[in-house]
């Protein structure tokens, strides 16, 4: 499929996404505040696809068995625990009756007098399907956002039901066809439209946690660049879990013979990113994603190095820094000799992903541009990356293409197996395409940007390839426009005709004058 028909699939399919939203959206409207609803909405999304994912294992094995006429969701419950809840939990990490499919509580929703304490008992008996089992802290706590008692959906029982009722056949109405299928990162893009529409507060509860697709995208090409295979990926500030799930979409040829591992403090986040793992037919035993505070409680210890890390953490936070003695004995901190300033803890998620690179690895984070010029504390950070070589390229982002910022972000890439003592610069700022609200990569500004980290070909007003000796001239500084002059695109001034111009104009002057001293004279002999 050429690279137009992927584009054209993907608006399609945002198109079609983005309507069915804003259609349940209209009938929930009023009664559910804009940030609340949309853990309604992804929550139901994802009991929909997890209902159907199981429909389809189960379908698929009777089908090839030979009865081409079986259904799950026509199941008995009492067939069903005999028949297919055995070895289930194993493969797929839950299970789900045949009365609880989202299919089938669809069918009598408007009715259902019960819906809301029905659809809580049944989301809490898809998680207790898998205690005891290995798959039962990828599973506990999904649907922790999605209270279906809340008075948040209305004051009493029959208004919160017709709530989810409108939710329900709002969502059984979405055609996604084949999920694992689509272009577009359905989860995520339903997300980050939420967002944008409905969140007032997003920069305080969340909005800061979405990568776009385009982003993700390029992270994913520039870590498995040249690289047939990897151990696995790593995402030390996972989100919702986007970046990760790039590195499935962009590289199903490539062997990650260990899964995705992804860390997030934020508990909403939390839960999406395994649902989304979830979502794209990635089994509870190939991720691994934890909660907690990555800087503080790094819970994937056991499993570094990564061949492959992405990461976009939130840029300039404040973090304990100093204040916290122990700190700089951290295997992760004390090679820098300092640690980020307790208001910049970009250096700390730095120094983390670095200490959790394989030495045949590739990190590529998204930065704050402030960290590559920045003094003090920064600056000895820089130094030390620089003089161990681990850089190996920055590269200067458009503005304007995340959600809850108009900044125009970086790119840092890590190696540690550099043949070369030098660092690529890329200024990649005017690769985009200008949209309605943001800016965004397109295919060819990627393949761009790609081609250039790969070939290391200097372009002028583009890319340099800079020794480290005169990153050391310029102080450590890592800003892109220290080394990649900007193009003038002011309109060029030819001086001999400026002069000549102005020759001209002056003799008309001295011309003029001349005419009204004489116009002057003639009164005054009047």
């Amino acid at each position: 499929m050429s690279n137009l028909e992927n584009q054209n699939n993907e608006s399609l399919q945002r198109a079609e996404l983005h309507r069915k939203i804003w259609a349940i959206a209209d009938n929930v409207r009023g009664a559910v505040d804009g940030w609340d609803f949309k853990q309604y909405i992804l929550g139901i999304l994802f009991y929909r696809f997890i209902s159907e994912n199981i429909t389809e294992f189960f379908n698929n094995a009777e089908h090839e068995a030979g009865d081409l006429d079986f259904d799950y969701a026509d199941l008995s419950d009492e067939e069903a625990e005999r028949d297919f809840r055995p070895g289930t939990v194993e493969d797929k990490g839950f299970f789900i009756l045949p009365s609880e499919l989202f299919v089938n509580v669809c069918k009598d929703a408007r009715t259902n007098e019960n819906l809301n304490t029905d659809l809580a008992n049944i989301f809490k008996a898809i998680e207790g399907s898998a205690v005891g089992y290995p798959s039962e802290d990828d599973i506990k706590g999904l649907f922790e956002d999605v209270d279906t008692k809340s008075n948040r959906l209305g004051g009493n029982v029959p208004e919160k039901n017709k709530r989810l009722a409108d939710i329900l056949t709002g969502i059984a109405e979405i055609n996604f066809g084949e999920f694992q299928k689509n272009d577009i990162d359905a989860f995520g893009d339903a997300y980050e439209y939420l967002i944008s529409n409905y969140a007032s507060n997003a920069g305080k509860s969340g909005g800061e946690f979405f990568t776009p697709q385009t982003v993700s995208k390029l992270l994913a090409r520039i870590v498995m660049d040249g690289k047939t295979s990897i151990n696995k990926v790593y995402d030390p500030t996972c989100g919702s879990g986007s970046l990760l799930l790039q590195m499935k979409k962009q590289f199903e040829e490539h062997i990650i013979d260990e899964g995705f591992f992804g860390q997030e403090i934020n508990m909403t986040n939390f839960n999406l990113a395994r649902m989304n793992m979830f979502l794209h037919n990635v089994n509870y035993n190939n991720f691994s994603i934890k909660r907690g505070d990555t800087l503080l409680q790094p819970q994937h210890k056991d499993e570094k190095p990564f061949d492959a890390i992405v990461s976009n953490p939130p840029y300039s936070i404040k973090w304990i820094g100093d204040a916290d003695p122990t700190l700089i004995n951290d295997e992760r901190f004390a090679p820098a000799g300092k640690l980020a300033p307790k208001s910049y803890a970009d250096y700390a998620f730095i120094l983390h992903s670095l200490s959790y690179l394989s030495s045949k690895g590739r990190a590529a984070i998204v930065c704050f541009p402030g960290i590559f010029y920045r003094k003090g504390a920064e600056k000895t950070i820089r130094q030390y990356l620089v003089d161990n070589n681990f850089i190996d390229c920055v590269i200067q982002l458009p503005e304007n293409l995340f959600f809850g910022t108009s900044i125009a972000t970086c790119i840092l890439v890590m190696a540690k197996n550099k043949t070369e003592n030098k660092i690529l610069f890329i200024d990649a700022s005017k690769e985009f395409k200008k949209e309605t609200n943001n800016n965004i990569l397109e295919q060819k500004n990627i393949d761009t940007i790609v081609e250039e980290f790969r070939n290391r070909e200097e372009k002028e007003y583009f890319s340099r390839y800079v020794p480290v000796e005169e990153i050391v001239e310029n102080d450590y500084n890592l800003s892109v426009s220290t080394y990649v002059e900007k193009e003038d695109t002011r309109e060029k001034i030819d001086i001999v005709v400026l002069n000549r111009e102005i020759e001209e104009t002056v003799k008309k002057i001295d011309e003029l004058r001349a005419s009204i001293n004489e116009i002057v004279k003639e009164l005054e002999d009047e």
